[in-house]
């Protein structure tokens, strides 16, 4: 039997969460959590609904145009499908699609149409129907350099991103050595991407795009541009409209020079898409966006591999660590021989941790379940079990007294009652 307890909140702190296999009441938060993220970020984009009705009049004719020169120009081909919706079928999912097209090229009617084509023979030649079937071997490079994990907030997919182990010259040379094996690391890049697509709605008011977190911490530059541009080029090319949001996190001081430097060649859309986070803020910058039980540990969530065949993540509660404050969770109420499991994480820690128990009994005592610790920042969630000895109450505590940055952190918990007792 399991349960979660009703916790006792410290000031400053929301109460902890109620175990979804306990209760089904939703949890709330006695205070409204604030964030800074970005140091560039445009205004956020507002994503497209595909409701006809939400079209201008010259929108709805330039789609209307769209599928008759795509109709005259395929007859009956029972072929011109894209992820295996026919365009020429008149459904709201094919309109999804053609209105993708027709953003991309902003409403162009003509330069719509040849990069649909253009996009339709590419899929048949590269065979981008079953890929996502194939075996393309790179199991070192699966949940490393480019994964699915997880949504975001709104339900998007999140595709991460993360090139820093190609700084390896060894690992540069056995995935992009000569250019066979380009190709085919390409492959394995446009499998990654269509197995989010088909997480994908493909429906008006649905989610009918993804969000992409790229980490550029320690990533080579120089030997991925050939690569890197390859990639964009097939992306822009090939899957118009499929990025809702592109947070950038661990992002280099010069980046942002870079950034003022491509910046006026880009739409205000595209512009809009993007969050830039800088070095060390990428617990601060996703959280705004994920939740942390959605978050990679690696990031500062609480997110681990073996966690994805489990089924949905356990709820989290959200708090804010400010500088000079120590922070004590205290889970109250448990019998003898109940079992408590948490975790635990702060967004770039550097910040003491320590985890208690303390006898409910007269002139009660405490046992030190973990002793006070620095915790790096490169350190992981804290996961941790601990069984009452008799009734009493856990103390999870978070020092950031020496700090004088304010951090975000995360943790959840639940507690199991033995039939025995």
């Amino acid at each position: 039997m399991e349960k979660a307890e009703s916790p006792i909140s410290i000031p400053q702190m929301p109460a902890p969460l109620d175990s979804p296999e306990a209760s089904s009441k939703p949890h709330k938060k006695s205070f409204e959590i604030t964030m800074e993220a970005a140091t560039l970020r445009s205004p956020s984009f507002n994503e497209d609904t595909y409701f006809l009705s939400h079209l201008k009049s010259s929108e709805k004719k330039a789609l209307q145009e769209l599928k008759d020169k795509l109709a005259a120009s395929n007859g009956s081909d029972n072929d011109c499908t894209m992820w295996g919706i026919p365009l020429l079928g008149g459904s709201d999912k094919a309109d999804v699609i053609l209105l993708k097209f027709l953003r991309a090229r902003d409403f162009g009617v003509f330069d719509s149409l040849h990069m649909l084509e253009k996009c339709l023979a590419w899929r048949k030649e590269f065979g981008a129907d079953g890929i996502t079937e194939e075996d393309l071997g790179f199991k070192e490079l699966e949940g490393v350099v480019a994964y699915m994990q997880g949504y975001d907030k709104e339900g998007h997919p999140v595709c991460y991103n993360a090139y820093g182990v190609f700084r390896d010259k060894d690992m540069y040379e056995r995935i992009f050595g000569d250019e066979e094996k380009l190709k085919k690391f390409l492959r394995w890049r446009v499998q990654i991407l269509e197995r989010g697509i088909n997480l994908l709605h493909f429906e008006p008011g649905g989610i009918n795009s993804l969000i992409q977190v790229t980490d550029l911490k320690d990533m080579p530059k120089r030997e991925l541009r050939f690569a890197s541009n390859q990639i964009l080029s097939l992306f822009q090319d090939n899957y118009p409209e499929m990025v809702a949001r592109k947070i950038f996190i661990n992002v280099p001081w010069y980046f942002s020079v870079l950034y003022s430097m491509f910046s006026p060649f880009l739409t205000q859309r595209t512009k809009s898409k993007f969050v830039i986070s800088r070095e060390g803020n990428a617990a601060e910058t996703l959280y705004k966006f994920i939740r942390p039980e959605d978050v990679p540990i690696q990031y500062g969530g609480l997110s681990r591999p073996s966690d994805l065949h489990n089924g949905s993540p356990k709820p989290t509660s959200e708090f804010t660590v400010k500088g000079g404050e120590k922070v004590n969770i205290q889970i109250e109420g448990n019998e003898a021989g109940a079992t408590i499991t948490w975790d635990l994480v702060v967004g770039g820690w550097d910040l003491d941790y320590s985890a208690e128990f303390i006898s409910g009994a007269e002139g009660s005592y405490s046992i030190a379940v973990e002793n006070p610790r620095k915790m790096a920042p490169s350190d992981e969630a804290i996961h941790n079990s601990f069984t009452f000895p008799e009734a009493g109450k856990m103390v999870l505590s978070v020092d950031n007294t020496a700090s004088w940055r304010k951090k975000v952190a995360a943790y959840r918990y639940i507690v199991r009652i033995s039939r025995s007792v």
